[in-house]
C-alpha cells in the first residue's frame, strides 16, 4: 500500500512540475532568447520551483548561517541525492544564476530549454567539454551570474546516499575569479525523492536545507584549491 501511495505521489508531483512548465513555457521561451532577460527568466524559475514543491506537499525549510547578499555573485556547491535538488536550488538562488549539469539534461523535457540556453551542459567523459564548460562559467561569473553546481558530479547509486568525492573544477574557478563559495547541505530530500523517484516513489514532507556561511577566496592561491575543496566537503558533510 505504501509503495502504491508513493507511486501515486510521484505521478502527481511530476504532473505539478510539468503543468506549470507548460503554463510558463511561452515566457520561458521568450526570456531564454537573450541574456539580458535572464534575470526575469530566473524569477519565473524560482516561482515555478516554489509552486511545484508546495502543491506536491514538499515544503522547503532553509536555515542560513549568515544572510546572503542578494547583489553578490556566488558559486553555490550542494550535495546531490535527488532530482528535487534543482528545484531546491532554484528556490534558494536569486537574480542572475545558472546551473552546470550533465549533458544528458539537454534532452530533458523540462530542463532542456535551460541547458540549451542559460545553463551549462558538460560531458563527464570529455576533458574538452569540461574545459569549455568551465570557460563559459568563468565568463558568466565575470558578468555577475552566480553558478550552481553539484561537485559530486552525479547522483550516486548508494542508498541511503553517501556524500561522494568532489570534483576540483568549481574550487579552482572560485579562486581564479575571486568568487565566494556557498556550501549547501540538503539534508533529507532523498527521503522525499531519491534520484528520479522511479525506484522508491516519492512522498510529501519537509526538506531541511542548511546554507553555510560563504567562504571568501580572495586570500587563496590557485594551489589551495584542494584545501578549499576539503573545507567545503567537511562543511556540507557536517549537516548531513
Amino acid at each position: 500500500m505504501i509503495k502504491l501511495l508513493r507511486r501515486i505521489h510521484l505521478i502527481y508531483s511530476l504532473f505539478c512540475i510539468l503543468f506549470f512548465f507548460i503554463l510558463f513555457f511561452p515566457l520561458y521561451y521568450w526570456f531564454t532568447r537573450h541574456p539580458r532577460y535572464y534575470n526575469v527568466l530566473n524569477k519565473f524559475r524560482t516561482a515555478h520551483a516554489w509552486i511545484s514543491s508546495l502543491l506536491s506537499g514538499i515544503f522547503l525549510r532553509f536555515k542560513f548561517k549568515k544572510k546572503l547578499d542578494p547583489n553578490q555573485t556566488y558559486i553555490f556547491c550542494a550535495n546531490h541525492t535527488s532530482n528535487l535538488d534543482i528545484i531546491i536550488m532554484c528556490a534558494l538562488a536569486r537574480g542572475r544564476y545558472h546551473f552546470m549539469g550533465k549533458e544528458e539534461l539537454m534532452k530533458n523535457p523540462v530542463l532542456g530549454i535551460f541547458f540549451k540556453t542559460i545553463d551549462i551542459a558538460v560531458s563527464r567523459s570529455s576533458k574538452i567539454s569540461s574545459f569549455r564548460a568551465f570557460k563559459k562559467a568563468a565568463d558568466n561569473l565575470e558578468k555577475g551570474m552566480s553558478l550552481i553546481i553539484f561537485p559530486e558530479g552525479k547522483i550516486d547509486d548508494a542508498y541511503p546516499p553517501v556524500l561522494q568525492a568532489f570534483k576540483s573544477g568549481p574550487f579552482r574557478l572560485a579562486i581564479e575569479k575571486n568568487i565566494p563559495i556557498v556550501p549547501v547541505s540538503i539534508t533529507n530530500v532523498w527521503k522525499m525523492m531519491w534520484d528520479d523517484g522511479i525506484k522508491y516513489g516519492t512522498r510529501p514532507g519537509i526538506v531541511d536545507v542548511y546554507v553555510h556561511e560563504p567562504i571568501l577566496t580572495s586570500i587563496l592561491a590557485v594551489e589551495n584549491d584542494e584545501v578549499l575543496k576539503e573545507d567545503v566537503y567537511k562543511k556540507i558533510y557536517s549537516k548531513l
